[in-house]
């Protein structure tokens, strides 16, 4: 008897065995569901599952569901239900509360995200690499400057960059998403372990503040220490090649591109050629590569459409913003403002409206300031003031942008009046600064109406009070307004007074004075200087003809 109650003692043990086994079978297979949840963004199917689990009693019994569960949540955006669940859990562990710190860096909440930090060491949990990390991409994005590099100053005094270059790399990031590149530089050069993510996040940092020279000093290096680029990396260093005209270097690298048949499948890459071929100026090359792209997208479009705009070609421009639409792809902001900048360069008010038009429909006037700036700008160029006029007031938001568009379209139409009012009720009633464009519009618009005391007046207040130095053209300015004023004394020392030797702009100006006055002693002068600059200036040679003829008359 008491054998077979042994027997049936094992038989009880081996099913409990199996029914635990079982069990934990299925807790792994739902905590396998549930990242396939967070990997595929299901909030709805993840939140089903931790109904099954909240039914099955998992959370009390089981710390990985509960932390899996908390992860789901904040990688599918739903970080309230995230806390919630996280408030709810028996233990919070290091992997809970890293799931919870990482979820609202995430979505942008980056103080809460701190908050948790903090709370982790207040509670004595010894945060892993990958929650440091992700804190210090926080401080990165919330500028948060003396606790970034009091991290800083942490890790590094942990030995942890000795064997951890993730850390290295966010360093490096958050330094470059300061904009203080110099202090990103010596974080990388200091660093013991570096891979091609380091480099690359301070070439991204010197292409972004415009700093192409720097960036491919840094890629040279980074290939001497034996790193292959990825395509993010060649795609900042054609960047970089396009902004700083070294264009055999970018042709060669796209020549190693091509032969590592890097094009294939990356649209980014591609793009970044197509910018750098247009960059140049270059816009047949630049053309056959978009031909040739597999994909194309906005950015590909976009890349086209600048590089026309920037060099001239508006009637191209145009042609490409017509093709694109008809490739269907739907036009962003940067295309309608490439398009209206196109339309003013040619004055091509009808297209102007039909561009307008289309912003209206997509209801994007009035959510972006460049582009208000762009409509305001391409009306005012087309002489349409009162449209321009009218974009102007209906903008919620202004910048010195705006307002020097506009003062310029009353300048250009000779209301000189009209501008120096703008320009007044910009200081006063908006607040603000003008800057050397804004200048050189309204000493124009002092030129066209006589205003000669009032123009040396902005003038000299241009480094007075403003602190800008007045550059060839603000003192050609100058010129024409002593000039139009029959001042030919004053024109001449303004002239002198020039601090570079771009001096074709200024004796341009003196040659019209001459040419309204008929001085044709200044006007001599004016003519065989501009020659000696400039010895092709048929310009030069029709007015100093009219002098002449003028004096001749006489």
């Amino acid at each position: 008897m008491k054998r077979f109650y042994n027997i049936l003692n094992v038989g009880e043990r081996n099913m409990v065995c199996r029914k635990s086994f079982w069990t934990f079978e299925n807790d792994i297979r739902l905590v396998a569901e549930v990242r396939d949840c967070t990997m595929s963004k299901d909030l709805q199917k993840g939140s089903k599952l931790h109904a099954d689990a909240l039914k099955r009693g998992l959370l009390e019994t089981n710390r990985f569901v509960g932390n899996t569960l908390v992860n789901m949540y904040a990688k599918c955006g739903d970080i309230a239900k995230a806390q919630e669940l996280f408030d709810k859990l028996p233990i919070q562990d290091i992997v809970t509360w890293t799931a919870l710190v990482i979820g609202y860096a995430e979505c942008g909440n980056y103080m809460k995200s701190i908050m948790c930090f903090e709370q982790i060491q207040q509670e004595g949990l010894s945060p892993d690499a990958v929650i440091v990390a992700s804190i210090v991409k926080v401080c990165g994005s919330l500028r948060a400057h003396a606790r970034g590099k009091e991290f800083h100053a942490k890790i590094a005094a942990s030995g942890l960059l000795r064997r951890n270059v993730m850390l290295g790399n966010v360093l490096v990031d958050m330094y470059v998403k300061w904009g203080e590149l110099a202090e990103a530089q010596q974080v990388l050069d200091e660093l013991p372990l570096r891979n091609v993510v380091s480099w690359t996040t301070l070439i991204t940092g010197y292409c972004q503040h415009e700093h192409g020279e720097e960036a491919l000093i840094c890629f040279e290096r980074m290939k001497y220490e034996g790193h292959s680029p990825n395509p993010m990396t060649l795609a900042c260093i054609l960047k970089a090649c396009g902004v700083t005209g070294q264009t055999e270097k970018g042709e060669a690298i796209h020549v190693e591109i091509l032969r590592k048949g890097l094009l294939e499948g990356d649209i980014v890459l591609g793009n970044a050629v197509v910018d750098m071929y247009a960059k140049y100026g270059d816009l047949v090359k630049a053309y056959e590569v978009f031909s040739n792209l597999r994909a194309r997208d906005i950015f590909s479009w976009n890349a086209l459409l600048a590089g026309y705009v920037h060099h001239g070609q508006a009637e191209e421009a145009l042609n490409c913003f017509k093709k694109m639409k008809h490739g269907k792809c739907s036009p962003d902001a940067v295309t309608f403002v490439c398009a209206l900048k196109a339309c003013g360069a040619i004055g091509a008010i009808e297209k102007g409206f039909e561009v307008h038009a289309e912003i209206l429909r997509k209801q994007l006037q009035g959510k972006g300031i460049v582009l208000g700036n762009a409509l305001v700008d391409m009306y005012a160029k087309c002489g349409a003031l009162i449209m321009a006029r009218q974009v102007f007031d209906e903008l919620p938001a202004k910048d010195i942008v705006t307002w020097t568009a506009l003062i310029s379209g009353f300048c250009e139409l000779g209301h000189g009046l009209e501008a120096l009012c703008l320009f007044e009720r910009m200081k006063v009633e908006a607040g603000f600064s003008p800057n050397a464009i804004t200048f050189a519009c309204i000493l124009r618009a002092c030129s066209s109406i006589g205003a000669t005391e009032r123009g040396q007046s902005y003038f000299d207040s241009m480094s007075t009070k403003y602190g800008i130095s007045p550059t060839s053209e603000h003192h050609a300015c100058m010129v024409s307004l002593y000039g139009h004023a029959g001042y030919f004394e004053e024109a001449m020392a303004m002239i002198e007074k020039m601090p570079s030797s771009d001096y074709l702009p200024a004796w341009s100006a003196l040659i019209g004075a001459s040419c309204r006055w008929g001085d044709i002693n200044s006007g001599r002068l004016a003519f065989k200087n501009s020659l000696q600059l400039d010895d092709k200036s048929s310009l030069a040679y029709v007015r100093m003809s009219s002098i002449l003829v003028s004096a001749y008359r006489q």
